[in-house]
């Protein structure tokens, strides 16, 4: 049901039932994006740019979240934007007894978008949305709340105001995910059937159980209730994609998200060790969390697309839950048995539909129970597992916004009950993920950041010792 605006007589819009879970309290969930650019920034004709793009246009952020007298939330068209109060300048000023470094730059950058994470939510008074210009580091901070759109939503709209560097009538060319089809027997397509029946009862059958009751082990990785108000610091890993394109070569139909997860796996199984005062046992399970994209096209798409009401690639937040268990194993003889361990568990997950179960279930609970139910169930999964993990691809050349280079792009989402989110972002031929922790929990997430992704420090010596198994 929709309200009115008497004042200006324009029907408001019904927030979406997953839009009101990502407002209400206990979930309010900002997606930060740190933009980093070549040259200093120019803030008219980043302005200028802003108000000539779609961005403007769409209905999401040029509308204010107001409630009626009966309680019910509504998205409130406004007329004009005054860029003015979306857009933040921040003079971040260098210490003179420091170099200007890209490191200093990286370690400002981070501190501040730490502190976002856990203490400025957005102002209702303003659609939900803003931009924080850090000039001295050449970086602009994109704040989104998670009620106005998904990863894939955001990041489209985001590329839709960039244009190619050299070609700049040219939008940002993103690849979607590889899908190979290939043909089946009739036997072939029962089995596979019957699989994934099998499987999406196993797991929707291990997702209600680890909602509501069974809880992973506690770690020195391991957050829980209340987590999500602890103070964070915040470390960048950055690495070539060739390097794990290199990796996933050496297993057979390996994807980039199976060399991901196996990466993860050998660095919190060496963290354990480093960290733990007591032995850690043998196969002890460390879930994740991912949201999945179940739109029927992957990959990011193109805005006109996402846009129209009818198409079955939508806009706004379409994803489901996936639980991802790793495991710890102190002795890893073969580098790439992490790989085929985390190839046979994505696969299966692949072929099951506990992202849609998920989905479905969170919109039956919203229909039945109302917002604060649902995210009562979205805050038990989250404590009681043990990280977040997402990977988003973006464009694989160099783009520009309102002509200038952009260098590098970092996400991350305001502070959930989890000591460890980590979130991953694929430009230019280099990919970054940004692992923001509890420092309560995890005071020095560089040495995570070693662990995971350094290969002289870590067990597996993953680009190394690979290279030479696939030479």
């Amino acid at each position: 049901m929709s309200s009115f605006n008497i004042e200006g007589g324009v029907e408001d819009e019904p927030v979406s039932p997953t839009g009101r879970l990502f407002l209400q309290a206990e979930v309010d969930s900002v997606i930060n994006c740190a933009v980093g650019m070549k040259h200093p920034i120019d803030l008219e004709s980043a302005k200028a740019a802003l108000k000539d793009s779609i961005m403007m246009q769409h209905p999401r952020f040029c509308s204010l979240y107001v409630k009626d007298k009966h309680g019910r939330e509504h998205w409130r068209k406004l007329d004009e934007i005054d860029l003015d109060k979306h857009i933040i300048e921040k003079n971040m000023t260098k210490d003179s007894d420091h170099s200007s470094s890209d490191d200093d730059d990286e370690e400002t950058i981070n501190e501040y978008l730490a502190d976002l994470s856990v203490s400025s939510p957005l102002k209702t008074d303003k659609p939900l949305w803003e931009i924080h210009a850090l000039k001295a580091q050449k970086c602009f901070i994109l704040r989104i709340h998670h009620s106005l759109g998904d990863g894939i939503s955001l990041m489209s709209l985001f590329f839709s105001c960039c244009r190619q560097v050299g070609h700049p009538d040219e939008l940002p060319n993103i690849p979607s995910a590889s899908t190979s089809v290939r043909k089946r027997g009739v036997f072939k397509k029962m089995l596979r059937f019957v699989l994934m029946v099998l499987l999406s009862l196993v797991y929707v059958l291990k997702f209600v159980v680890k909602t509501l009751w069974v809880k992973d082990e506690k770690t020195v990785i391991r957050g829980g209730s209340g987590v999500e108000l602890w103070p964070r610091k915040l470390a960048t890993a950055k690495f070539k994609l060739e390097d794990m394109k290199l990796v996933k070569k050496v297993v057979h139909n390996a994807t980039i998200n199976d060399v991901l997860i196996a990466v993860v796996s050998s660095g919190l199984t060496r963290y354990l060790d480093l960290q733990s005062s007591k032995k850690t046992k043998d196969g002890l399970q460390i879930t994740g969390l991912a949201m999945v994209n179940i739109r029927e096209q992957p990959g990011l798409q193109e805005l006109a697309t996402l846009m129209k009401n009818k198409s079955s690639t939508r806009w706004g937040n379409q994803f489901g839950f996936v639980q991802l268990p790793v495991y710890y194993h102190k002795y890893v003889n073969d580098p790439l048995q992490c790989v085929r361990r985390a190839k046979a568990m994505l696969d299966r997950k692949k072929l099951s539909l506990e992202a849609h179960f998920s989905s479905r279930v969170a919109q039956l609970v919203m229909t039945l129970l109302g917002p604060k139910a649902t995210a009562l169930l979205n805050y038990m999964i989250v404590c009681n597992t043990s990280f977040t993990i997402s990977n988003v691809i973006g464009p694989q050349q160099e783009i520009m916004f309102a002509e200038n280079p952009i260098t590098h792009m970092r996400v991350n989402l305001t502070s959930l009950a989890h000591a460890i989110t980590m979130h991953m972002v694929s430009y230019d031929g280099n990919a970054y993920m940004q692992i923001l922790v509890a420092k309560d929990i995890i005071p020095d997430p560089q040495v995570l950041v070693r662990l995971l992704f350094n290969p002289k420090d870590s067990q597996m010596g993953w680009a190394e010792n690979t290279q030479s198994c696939y030479l």
